[in-house]
């Protein structure tokens, strides 16, 4: 796969590691992870019970530092794969015994960024996936928000990637070469 956000993933990869950071890309195209179903195996220390990907990759969001989000502009918003995997972040939560807001639950700190390339490039392309990514990722879930590189205009629908003939990709490599920067 190389579109537009593979692309731009490898950007910002390449600058991350440029930096000295130790970098793992992970490809919802390769690795089956469906949305959560609610079952609750997890609240009760136990494995999801659905078989797919995500078990395996657990420990990979417990040891990062930084995850950062990748998708393409889909009907406005993320990608239903990343939310599929947004969702089962749900076990890696644990039991607060004082939760703010009335909630259950309290994830590990992290970081987190998000990187997302569309054909349009008007002033509301990325209202919805923003708020998505700030509500759930930076608000609910808690982790802390590095930046974003919301890459517009990379070709229409109906086409090859174009994301080559605008400036995202060195902006989404500087941001991974300078996102732990002082």
């Amino acid at each position: 796969m190389n579109g537009n956000t593979a692309q731009l993933v490898s950007a910002f990869e390449k600058g991350a590691k440029e930096a000295g950071h130790k970098v793992d890309v992970l490809s919802l195209q390769k690795n089956v992870v469906n949305g959560c179903i609610g079952c609750n195996a997890c609240r009760y220390k136990k494995p999801c019970i659905q078989k797919d990907s995500f078990n395996d990759i657990v420990p990979m969001i417990r040891e990062a530092d930084l995850i950062v989000f990748a998708s393409p502009l889909l009907f406005w918003t993320l990608s239903s794969k990343i939310k599929a995997f947004i969702e089962r972040f749900y076990c890696i939560a644990e039991e607060d015994p004082n939760p703010p807001y009335g909630r259950y639950e309290k994830y590990p700190i992290k970081d987190a960024a998000l990187l997302m390339t569309s054909a349009d490039d008007l002033f509301w392309t990325y209202e919805q996936a923003v708020s998505y990514y700030k509500f759930t990722i930076i608000n609910y879930i808690g982790f802390h928000d590095k930046g974003m590189v919301l890459a517009g205009g990379c070709g229409d629908t109906n086409g090859m990637p174009q994301i080559d003939k605008t400036s995202h990709l060195q902006e989404a490599y500087e941001f991974g070469k300078n996102v732990y920067k002082e």
